[in-house]
């Protein structure tokens, strides 16, 4: 196949692209290269894949994107990946979020469009469409919030309620996604996207929480927990994600037009505290936190229910959070080097 990913040098797209690159399919990353690690991620793309082709252009200026259309021709599938990722910086800066989220998608969309192809087209959402769920029961149990009445997690029947720029920005941008496919025909597909985490994930303190503690824990850098620490989420390694990407090719044609909660599920949950257990255990040194207070919308629980996934995509994770973690952890305790200046 003739594969298309924009934000393809980034910490989902770079490993999506060498996730089709070993099957031996051509692929293409279209890039502005602006977010930190994208440099190495696509020298690492370059070094040790043959048949990629890197296009550096920005999905915010649509003649850009149209351009690869024409210049190419055909793609069999495309994978919108390009975005802007946090809530902080969404409020700090809604026009530039809007721009990259809801406009860059739109662009896409009508490139796809207008190129008369018909590529299957996977949008990279998040759970953050479905806002703040404060009418949701939350109980502690031990050292871990849950929710009392969700014991598999959330569905895709539940209400959106998009919060913060970043959940507006990206929410739109996922119907846009879903309606292409019921107005125009377009081969669509929604992943409403828990935590991912991984190797080649350069985190930060505002986004990308497991490999931001894991890098600062390895580089000694001191570690602030907003709130206490009990928040949970699902998390999904990046391995099961990029299976659940080929698994949405391979079923398009029943699942055109869908949206699908892809995260760990209640199978798979980490708190903020277990992960630095986890941490602590693989570094063999006590880590020192900083507690603050809660950062606005920070849910307590996030937990999605993937049995919508399970059930239409065959597909469910195979990775466990500690598994995962370890893994993680020696990426980043090999590539200390990429981390200098952090």
């Amino acid at each position: 196949m003739r594969i298309l990913i924009t934000g393809g040098a980034g910490f989902i797209g770079a490993n999506t692209a060498a996730r089709f690159l070993k099957e031996g399919h051509r692929v293409y990353v279209f890039d502005n290269l602006s977010r930190r690690g994208t440099k190495w991620n696509l020298k690492w793309l370059q070094d040790n894949y043959k048949g990629l082709k890197f296009i550096k252009g920005d999905i915010r200026r649509y003649s850009e994107i149209k351009n690869v259309f024409i210049k190419e021709k055909k793609f069999d599938a495309v994978f919108h990946l390009a975005a802007q990722v946090a809530v902080t910086t969404s409020v700090t800066d809604p026009r530039e979020d809007f721009d990259i989220n809801a406009l860059g998608t739109f662009n896409l969309l009508e490139a796809v469009r207008e190129s008369k192809t018909n590529p299957v087209v996977v949008y990279s959402s998040t759970n953050k469409v479905y806002g703040g769920m404060t009418d949701i029961k939350i109980v502690k149990k031990g050292k871990k919030y849950a929710y009392r009445d969700y014991p598999s997690g959330i569905t895709e029947e539940r209400i959106l309620d998009f919060h913060s720029p970043y959940g507006c920005s990206k929410g739109a941008a996922d119907q846009y996604v879903i309606d292409y496919a019921r107005i125009y025909g377009m081969r669509t597909v929604v992943f409403r996207q828990s935590c991912i985490y991984g190797y080649r994930q350069f985190g930060i303190e505002d986004q990308g929480w497991v490999a931001w503690f894991t890098i600062a824990a390895a580089l000694n850098k001191p570690i602030t927990i907003y709130g206490d620490g009990m928040q949970v989420r699902d998390v999904l390694f990046i391995d099961d994600l990029t299976d659940a990407y080929a698994a949405a090719l391979k079923n398009i044609k029943k699942v055109s037009g869908m949206a699908f909660n892809i995260g760990g599920g209640a199978k798979n949950t980490m708190s903020l505290l277990e992960l630095i257990a986890f941490l602590e255990k693989f570094f063999g040194k006590k880590i020192p936190l900083k507690f603050s207070g809660w950062r606005p919308g920070d849910q307590p629980v996030f937990v999605c229910d993937i049995k919508k996934a399970k059930r239409v995509l065959g597909w469910e994770p195979k990775t466990r959070p500690v598994e995962g973690v370890k893994k993680l952890y020696e990426w980043v305790k090999q590539n200390k080097g990429l981390f200098k200046g952090l």
